[in-house]
């Protein structure tokens, strides 16, 4: 069982920026590929950004391409989602989760463990 805690989340205004961090409880964290994902209200779970266990590989949702970089130290067992240039369309709960998936999951269905979430809410 692998336990997630988020942190980092907040109030931004549009254009500014925010650092989003993810503990694992375990040390297997660096086993698996590790991914975020975001739920703003009436609106399903979606993809963001995903990081292979080895952080050699990386996958975004084209909404975020250019503007988030994913990033995780195995050592730490942590993982990070940094966000520039935010806008109102960002604005949602964001959730790091952990997949026993082989490959690039990028559906919430292929991930096995997730966090509590944490609110980033960007102003216009």
């Amino acid at each position: 069982q692998v336990q997630l805690v988020e942190s980092g989340g907040g109030l931004v205004q549009a254009g500014g920026s925010l650092r989003l961090s993810c503990a694992a409880s375990e040390r297997t964290f660096s086993s698996y590929a590790v991914g975020w994902f975001r739920q703003a209200p009436g609106k399903e779970r979606e993809f963001v950004a995903l990081i292979s266990r080895s952080a050699g590989s990386t996958r975004y949702a084209d909404s975020v391409k250019g503007r988030f970089t994913i990033s995780r130290d195995n050592a730490k067992n942590t993982m990070s989602l940094q966000m520039n240039s935010l806008g109102p369309e960002d604005t949602a709960v964001y959730y790091c989760a952990v997949s026993l998936v082989m490959g690039f999951p990028d559906h919430p269905r292929d991930y096995n463990y997730w966090g509590q979430g944490i609110q980033v809410t960007v102003s216009s």
